[in-house]
């Protein structure tokens, strides 16, 4: 079984978008009533699954074994690469999903649950146009008119890539400190730029016409750090004003990274303005009077929209690894049973440890993709609401929830695939195998997008303070009120007991960082940030897959024993028994832990440390 071997379980696609999310009502807004019923989702999944099959998985193969190539200063891509963009594309899967002005758009939440599936299938492919939508929307949302009318067309329908110009080589996580600087000229809006970036994903390639980056840059004059930055419309080739390519517009790919995974998506370092003629239009204003540029703020957008992008991807490859180990327990026989060793060698899959391993594996990805999708919802939701009361509502949940989905997600995945290697043995560990691919390709998904350690920053000093707090007292309010509502439900009364238990802890938690911060120990938040998202998502991750297993055991009820869909809604009900009775009780530990206040790691001198 390699890595090109498809296998994607759909049900649960269809639980999400035909059971569990409100997608009536969101079918139901001006935006979508007119295009879409939740009939639509079976032939959207089904249309999808045989793409990721037949084109989008046999090109994972080659992704990793062949790779991306730069031969003479050109990006190379593996045939099968570009045969899978072509039909993702042609099928209206790309960048066509950021278009949010497009008529009989699909909404964001169901072209997620699809993706997660192409990401299954592939994870480098998909690369190629989540870039593009991201840039897209930041065009769409902050340039000029004629800067649209000019980029986007060829930017939605995949003819030319976009990505985002953040990263240089001194200015990794700190955006501040970039030195790429921008010059205005004679033409208003018109800049010249000279720099570099570097860890451009999707930055060259030969699939597309043209390259849009989007690149963050200081005009001369404008202040120091991130709120000296200003955002610029940079192509690879210059874009006439009736929307015809031109010349060279001096961008230069000076290379590309050699990593551990993620073979198939070329990350570029680039070079700008290295003869100096490189040009930019500048997006939104220049710097105001005080030297503070709009950058960052409009850079944020596309920053949010590919954090979760991540969650999805480090989702995507977990469950591809989780459904590869399923399939190969059920076909491995391998020693007898613990309650029966006189007896015969069964399928491993019978063994409780390798159960353990699956029921590890296949809660995390349920718990992670019930966060991100109804994270997607809630995206929609505050988009196309006509209602007041419920954007606001969806804007407290998604900014509470975006950090979670990007670095709970992308950190559970590599121990989830490492017990995916485990069920298989010594053959997990061979290249032959499935899950090799997958562990080299999840670990960068921690990384990208601000590393995890930000996410966690960004929790704790930003979105628990946003409006006053109002913003974090929505999402406890939304957790508390349904444990209190719920906790009484007859079979569920065990793990609501948990659940409860956990929740108070947590809220014990944010009052001890609350001490610790009003004591001045600033310390704390960085040695416990981490720890303190992971407890925010396991809370709320237990919420969500407990909502689900309700609504499992009333449908259960209602189709009865014997109907095919009963193992579905059974499993859906284990893996909130199983997550909440194994995993949400580590938030009882770092309470423990962080009540203990222990900063060695921080006071040890570093000559201690070899």
């Amino acid at each position: 079984m390699s890595a090109g071997n498809f296998i994607f379980d759909t049900r649960d696609t269809r639980f999400i978008l035909k059971e569990w999310l409100d997608m009536d009502k969101l079918l139901g807004y001006p935006a979508y009533r007119d295009y879409y019923t939740k009939d639509d989702v079976d032939s959207f999944v089904d249309v999808v699954y045989k793409i990721c099959r037949d084109v989008v998985a046999p090109a994972n193969a080659e992704c990793d074994e062949i790779g991306v190539k730069f031969v003479d200063g050109k990006v190379i891509t593996p045939d099968g690469l570009k045969k899978a963009y072509d039909t993702v594309i042609e099928a209206g899967l790309g960048p066509q999903f950021a278009d949010r002005e497009a008529e009989g758009r699909l909404p964001w939440c169901f072209g997620s649950c699809l993706t997660e599936m192409i990401i299954n299938a592939s994870a480098a492919t998909s690369a190629y146009w989540g870039l593009t939508m991201g840039a897209a929307g930041v065009i769409q949302t902050y340039a000029a008119p004629e800067l649209k009318e000019r980029f986007l067309p060829k930017m939605f329908n995949g003819q030319w890539g976009g990505t985002m110009g953040i990263t240089e080589a001194g200015a990794g996580s700190d955006v501040g400190a970039a030195i790429t600087k921008a010059y205005p000229t004679d033409k208003p809006g018109l800049y010249k730029i000279k720099g570099g970036k570097m860890f451009i994903t999707s930055g060259d390639h030969d699939m597309v016409e043209n390259f849009v980056h989007l690149v963050l840059a200081r005009i001369e004059g404008a202040r120091e750090g991130t709120g000296g930055l200003s955002l610029f419309i940079v192509p690879k080739i210059w874009v006439n004003e009736d929307g015809s390519l031109g010349d060279s517009n001096d961008v230069t790919t000076v290379g590309i990274e050699h990593k551990m995974g993620l073979k198939g998506s070329a990350t570029c370092t680039l070079a700008l303005g290295e003869d100096n003629n490189c040009y930019g239009y500048l997006i939104g204003d220049p710097p105001d009077e005080k030297g503070k540029g709009q950058g960052m703020a409009q850079m944020f957008q596309m920053m949010n929209e590919e954090r979760l992008g991540t969650g999805v991807l480090a989702l995507g490859t977990a469950s591809a690894a989780y459904q590869q180990s399923l399939a190969y327990s059920k076909e491995r026989v391998q020693s007898s049973k613990l309650t029966d060793m006189k007896g015969p060698a069964v399928r491993i899959i019978e063994h409780e440890d390798v159960r353990r391993m699956l029921m590890f594996q296949k809660s995390i990805t349920e718990a992670c993709r019930a966060m991100i999708m109804k994270t997607y919802f809630y995206i929609d939701t505050m988009h196309d609401s006509p209602d007041e009361a419920e954007r606001e509502f969806a804007y407290a949940m998604f900014h509470m929830s975006n950090p979670l989905c990007k670095a709970y997600t992308s950190d559970m995945a590599w121990p989830s695939i490492a017990e995916a290697i485990q069920v298989y043995g010594g053959y997990g560990y061979i290249e032959e195998y499935p899950c090799a691919q997958y562990a080299r390709d999840v670990k960068i998904f921690s990384i990208w997008e601000g590393t995890n350690y930000i996410q966690a920053l960004d929790l704790c000093a930003r979105k628990m303070t946003m409006n006053k707090g109002k913003v974090m007292m929505t999402f406890m309010k939304e957790i508390g009120t349904f444990i209190e509502m719920n906790k009484a439900t007859p079979g569920f009364e065990d793990q609501f007991k948990v659940l409860g238990g956990a929740f108070a802890e947590y809220q014990a938690i944010l009052g001890l960082f609350n001490g610790y911060m009003q004591a001045g120990k600033v310390q704390m938040l960085g040695l416990f940030a981490t720890r303190i998202l992971h407890a925010t998502a396991m809370v709320y991750c237990g919420r969500l897959l407990l909502d689900q297993a309700l609504l499992a055991a009333r449908q259960l009820q209602a189709v009865g024993e014997d109907h095919f869909d009963a193992t579905y809604y059974k499993g859906k009900m284990a893996s909130a028994k199983f997550y909440i009775m194994n995993i949400v009780p580590e938030v009882f530990n770092i309470k423990r832990v962080f009540e203990l206040g222990d900063t060695t790691a921080a006071d040890l001198p570093e000559d201690c440390l070899r």
